[in-house]
């Protein structure tokens, strides 16, 4: 490394991130032992292999049932490690293995997982597991504070909302599956018949929440394509009876539900933009494996122009940098004025795309509309890990662009502080 390396490390490990993207579950849930196969399905060193890690095990050839075994509560930890050591092996080099061999490192001293570190890996998790150990793990990552999109309640009324700040998650109002309905139909106790009866439970969480939500966040591109067109409310509400009727045998057609939802969606967009709430879009790149169609996600770029246009005056977050089609979400903050692009998730989906990709945008788009990390888990420990890729990223990204003679190196420091922490305070309401 040169000294200008050095120093631009220095002052990007000395600027706080605000993390724009978590789906972190409750930290009393995580101490309370609890086992549940959704949110805790067991509670040792293999539970921060269930995200992420999981995938690229498999797809380096780990059987199914081997991994549903390693992640369970049922198996010794000497016998989970000799099940997943030879697929470790295997994938120890890609961004999601590297954010758990930078966490073994910075939370439990070791450098990897190993027949030796094991024990000491397996005690240390237990260890660091207490009262007030999410505020601990994220101040040594230098993270301000998180924006969390919780999976257990549609807006998790969080024991720590300055730390954890909350997305209201639409996602179950617009995709209106029949796990939707009853997911509602849980946290409310309504059963609604109508589709105006359902626009009343819309309303009531948003003048529940919107006041304390930090943004909307809709994951609705895993099910289906992002071209939202305008459907009357009239329409709408004739096939929404059916549509709930779907759920109880009577089903409606493809072309019913795409209209159905393209009505709750763009219902949703607009009251975020009554409460001045920005809309989180996850775009690109699917979690999980052997489910994605690429089709789908090259056209998210193209699909959301329709909807930026016809709300020019609400703000949206395209998450992930649409990964692989990157390119194209460059183009589109460089021409939209109301769209940002979150570099959440990307960092461990593919290092090297990611510095790529922020040295393009930056050299493109004016550099208020990035934020340029989230961590996107439920586990806190690995988003400790996945910090130190992103401010390693960082770092190469304003190296490279210092060295090419693109940006001067006394321009940096402004530039670092207005990516990792100023863009997203800035941008997003204060709560």
């Amino acid at each position: 490394m040169t000294n200008t390396d050095r120093q631009i490390q220095h002052w990007v490990e000395q600027t706080p991130f605000v993390d724009t993207h978590e789906h972190l579950i409750e930290e009393s849930l995580r101490l309370s032992g609890v086992l549940d196969q959704r949110f805790l399905p067991c509670d040792d060193w293999s539970y921060l292999f269930g995200e992420y890690v999981a995938n690229d095990l498999v797809v380096a050839g780990m059987p199914t049932a081997d991994l549903r075994s390693f992640l369970g509560p049922g198996l010794a930890s000497e016998a989970k490690y000799r099940m997943v050591a030879p697929y470790w092996d295997r994938i120890r080099h890609t961004g999601y293995a590297q954010a758990l061999r930078y966490t073994f490192r910075g939370l439990y001293g070791e450098n990897d997982l190993t027949p030796e570190s094991l024990p000491r890996i397996a005690e240390k998790f237990r260890e660091i597991a207490q009262p007030g150990f999410y505020s601990a793990i994220l101040r040594r990552a230098n993270i301000e504070n998180c924006h969390v999109n919780s999976m257990q309640q549609i807006f998790m009324e969080t024991e720590q909302p300055t730390l954890l700040k909350q997305d209201l998650s639409i996602l179950h109002f617009c995709r209106c599956s029949a796990a939707d309905v009853a997911r509602v139909e849980f946290e409310t106790g309504k059963q609604p018949t109508t589709l105006e009866e359902w626009l009343e439970i819309i309303d009531f969480y948003f003048s529940a929440y919107g006041s304390r939500a930090i943004a909307v966040k809709c994951q609705i591109a895993y099910s289906r394509k992002l071209d939202f067109t305008p459907v009357a409310k009239e329409h709408a509400a004739r096939i929404f009876p059916r549509h709930v009727g779907k759920v109880r045998g009577h089903p409606a057609g493809p072309d019913d539900l795409k209209a159905l939802q393209d009505f709750l969606f763009r219902y949703c967009v607009g009251k975020a933009g009554e409460f001045g709430l920005p809309v989180k879009l996850h775009t690109g790149y699917l979690d999980g494996r052997a489910v994605m169609h690429l089709d789908r996600v090259r056209d998210n770029a193209a699909d959301v122009c329709r909807l930026v246009q016809d709300f020019p005056d609400t703000r949206f977050v395209l998450m992930h940098i649409g990964y692989p089609y990157e390119s194209e979400f460059i183009a589109l903050a460089k021409h939209y004025p109301n769209i940002a692009i979150d570099m959440c998730w990307a960092w461990i989906v593919n290092p090297m795309a990611s510095v790529r990709f922020l040295k393009a945008f930056l050299l493109a788009v004016p550099a208020t509309r990035i934020f340029t990390f989230g961590g996107d888990y439920e586990a806190i420990e690995p988003v400790y890990g996945h910090a130190c890729i992103a401010r390693r990223g960082i770092t190469q990204a304003l190296s490279e662009l210092v060295a090419e003679g693109w940006i001067a190196r006394e321009e940096v420091p402004d530039l670092i502080e207005l990516i990792m922490h100023r863009n997203a305070n800035s941008f997003f309401p204060h709560r």
